[in-house]
């Protein structure tokens, strides 16, 4: 029988007819140099792609089949137009991890002569690609390529599995997602240095003496027993708060003028420096009161923008007044505020009923949407207790 090969080569994949008497879902094939390996007995391949086929091979159209037909969960549209900003505003410094595909065909593998591992990996173009792991990926690539076609020429890893049928392809999800876990705010913003905020609030629990050996980086919660009085994240909320009206100031302006705030505040509330002096155990201090606590932290970064918007050059006397509060866990006044069924609570409404509170006491006026929010509380629309 008469055969010939026809090879078309684009960006780095092969593409080849078979022009022989082959049944046509057969005639025709994608070839990619590929790495073979093997998990749970069964042989994988990981190749490399070229960003730009990535929106040609591996299409999403399963978003009008019900679950138990797909082998993913649907597209959150609304993720990809920032991960596809994030490609095309750090081209020269995004990481974009492998894409994990199953695929309802055969799967041939011809192996190099050198190496058994290394070779070609040949698939039929009948065959269906389904994405089991980085759907958002390959949308926010589509996405991207078409702001900026030049990130066509780079390439992403893609781990191909044998898949025929769907139960596997099911299960595959279900099993790459099974121990997945979001990395905590804190270490997120200790590991972003994209981020100014993030840079920002780095050095100030490095050089702020209120916050020097206090601040868990790791962890956005802490426990009873930690030794550590606040949170990276909750810090950075807070400082985020306090400077949301100085974009236009420098980064160094920015940390001096955080930095004297949080000084300023640290010497109204003396639990602060006992605990970093070994005097108080941190545990005691967030029992019994709430100042550390992050929803009271933003509420002050709060009021200390209306500070400086109000009191530019006398807030550091009205600041004072901090130290006439009483913080405890149990002064009613915080329930309904910061304090929900017994518990802190770190809704939207409660940051500013609680920086309501605080504004009072330093007599500092409210915003139209304070005053609304602290109207809708006094008339008892709000939940305070159990």
């Amino acid at each position: 029988m008469f055969e010939l090969d026809l090879f078309v080569i684009l960006d780095d994949i092969q593409f080849v007819i078979n022009l022989s008497v082959a049944p046509m879902d057969e005639a025709f094939q994608y070839i990619f140099p590929a790495i073979r390996g093997v998990q749970a007995k069964r042989e994988y391949y990981v190749s490399m792609c070229p960003l730009r086929l990535i929106p040609k091979i591996f299409l999403f159209d399963e978003e009008e089949l019900t679950p138990a037909l797909r082998a993913q969960r649907t597209l959150n549209k609304a993720r990809v137009p920032e991960m596809a900003r994030y490609l095309t505003d750090h081209e020269d410094s995004y990481v974009f991890s492998a894409l994990t595909a199953s695929v309802d065909a055969e799967l041939s593998f011809e192996s190099t002569a050198e190496n058994p591992s290394l070779g070609i990996l040949r698939i039929g173009m009948a065959g269906k690609f389904i994405i089991n792991d980085g759907q958002h990926r390959r949308a926010a690539i589509e996405a991207a390529l078409k702001t900026n076609p030049a990130l066509g020429d780079e390439s992403i890893a893609v781990v191909f599995f044998s898949d025929i049928g769907l139960t596997r392809s099911q299960q595959m999800f279900a099993d790459l997602n099974r121990y997945a876990i979001r990395p905590s705010t804190s270490i997120s913003i200790l590991y972003d240095h994209r981020d100014t905020e993030a840079e920002l609030v780095r050095r100030l629990v490095a050089e702020a003496l209120p916050f020097r050996d206090l601040v868990e980086t790791e962890k956005s919660t802490l426990s009873p027993r930690a030794r550590r009085l606040f949170t990276m994240s909750a810090l950075y909320q807070a400082t985020n708060a306090l400077l949301a009206e100085c974009e236009s100031e420098s980064f160094e302006e920015r940390l001096a003028k955080a930095r004297s705030f949080w000084e300023a505040v640290a010497h109204q509330l003396p639990e602060w420096e006992q605990v970093r002096r070994g005097r108080l155990a941190s545990g005691e201090v967030r029992q019994d009161l709430i100042h550390s606590h992050g929803v009271v932290l933003q509420a002050i970064g709060k009021v200390g923008a209306a500070l400086l918007r109000e009191a530019p050059t006398d807030w550091r006397e009205r600041i004072h007044r901090l130290s006439d509060i009483d913080w405890s866990r149990s002064n009613p006044d915080w329930s309904g505020r910061a304090v929900v069924r017994g518990k802190l609570s770190k809704k939207t409404q409660n940051v500013t009923l609680t920086a309501n509170y605080i504004k009072q006491r330093l007599t500092l006026p409210l915003s139209p949407e304070d005053q609304r929010i602290e109207d809708a509380f006094l008339r008892g629309e709000y939940e305070r207790t159990e």
